[in-house]
């Protein structure tokens, strides 16, 4: 087994007292905004905008999505390519620098959104918009070969879950697009002149951070360690399965969202308590959920995932048909809170543990951009367009179990198969 030590000197020279620290809250940070801006704003609130204010109808949204989560992953892939045979990958300041830029753009294109007027403007926002992203996912999720030591990784998952989704219940009500541009453009103007600072600015912690790669504490995934089994093999697994979780988690809750009757009293409730009890919900099971990931092996931790999942559809399902309920219980919301939190948590570590610094920007490239935002961003099309055709909830909400149950079943069989030696003993 290869040492896992994330002392600061660990061999490369003394890095400045706390290095560590300030590296996993920057990282926490900075991944948050991004992860609350890329879900509540470019999912929903894009939605709104080529609906209310461009005046599109449901299939022409759901294209626009489409055509996102395409030109997103087809970016992302080729940046992740290119990483990986320039080197980039481990040059800590190139990355801050492309992330700076990144961040601008998308503060410029939130200011820009409420603007939008036409049905080419929406097209030329979304390819701008689907750029951005295509470049940032896999610059920003290599920096935690830099800045989360492997042992820290689930910990610093549930703090970006944490924050990223408490944010959403407790925030503006509001998920249309005006107020969410005016909430987001002040902390990424604040961003982009934090990140600016740290890419350009010669700084004792970030030329420690740029070092940080090279130890094996950091730069070498857990799965790679020990000799454990076949990496390319996992990686396609866990893409797989992260595909269903996002495409059933957005194909179920964009239709949430357009359901008054299931939203009214809960994540878009006039009293602080449902909102803040949903918020709770978020937090604890992130930090459940990083306390598990690194007690876990990954067949265990992706069977939770997923089963929360079908077992949060399979209760919406049940109230539908059955009016158990009046839409303002908590339970259902607050099961599907745990099950959110649980996933985000894995896409947040897994990417990094399953690289090394040369592959991390083109595996999390296909895990965020390809498998995950790609899931989304086609759910988002799909729900659109079921909507377009006046599929009922309750038919509705019974082709998301369609999806989740046989993945779910499919995952029992490959629990109970037999594992190589190699994977049994890492």
């Amino acid at each position: 087994m290869i040492a896992t030590s994330d002392a600061p000197g660990d061999g490369l020279g003394e890095a400045p007292r706390g290095a560590t620290a300030a590296g996993l809250a920057v990282f926490v940070a900075f991944m948050a905004a991004g992860y609350a801006y890329n879900v509540t704003f470019v999912q929903l609130g894009v939605t709104d905008l080529g609906r209310r204010l461009v005046g599109l109808d449901d299939a022409q949204v759901a294209g626009a999505m489409a055509l996102l989560a395409i030109v997103t992953a087809v970016v992302a892939i080729a940046v992740g390519v290119w990483m990986g045979r320039t080197g980039v990958g481990r040059d800590l300041v190139r990355k801050l620098r492309i992330a700076t830029v990144v961040v601008a753009g998308q503060t410029v294109l939130t200011v820009l959104a409420p603007l939008v007027a036409s049905e080419g403007a929406f097209l030329a926002w979304v390819l701008l918009t689907a750029l951005a992203l295509g470049v940032g996912v896999p610059v920003t999720f290599s920096l935690t070969v830099h800045l989360v030591p492997v042992r820290r990784r689930g910990l610093a998952a549930a703090g970006v879950t944490a924050i990223a989704y408490a944010f959403a219940p407790l925030g503006s009500g509001d998920w249309t697009i005006e107020p969410l541009a005016r909430t987001f453009t002040v902390g990424m103007v604040l961003g982009t002149a934090a990140l600016a600072l740290l890419a350009w600015r010669d700084l004792p912690l970030v030329r420690a951070w740029s070092r940080q790669h090279e130890r094996p504490a950091f730069g070498i995934g857990r799965y790679l360690r020990g000799g454990a089994g076949d990496a390319r093999g996992r990686l396609l697994s866990v893409l797989a399965l992260l595909f269903v979780v996002f495409f059933v988690d957005s194909l179920g809750f964009l239709r949430l969202v357009d359901t008054p009757f299931y939203v009214a009293e809960t994540w878009r409730a006039a009293e602080w308590g449902p909102r803040l009890t949903i918020a709770a919900a978020h937090v604890v099971a992130a930090f459940v959920g990083g306390t598990l990931y690194g007690a876990l092996g990954e067949r265990a931790l992706l069977a939770w995932v997923l089963g929360a999942f079908v077992l949060v559809h399979l209760g919406y399902q049940l109230d539908a048909q059955l009016g158990l309920g009046d839409g303002s219980a908590l339970g259902i919301p607050i099961l599907y809170a745990v099950a959110v939190s649980l996933y985000t948590v894995v896409t947040f570590a897994v990417w990094a543990d399953l690289s090394t610094p040369d592959t991390i920007g083109l595996h999390a490239a296909l895990g965020v951009a390809a498998s995950a935002w790609t899931a989304t961003f086609l759910a988002t099309a799909l729900a659109l367009r079921w909507a377009a055709a006046g599929v009922p909830f309750e038919r509705h909400v019974a082709l998301v179990n369609g999806v989740a149950l046989p993945a779910f079943l499919v995952l029992l069989v490959v629990i109970v198969w037999p594992r190589p030696r190699a994977e049994v003993a890492a």
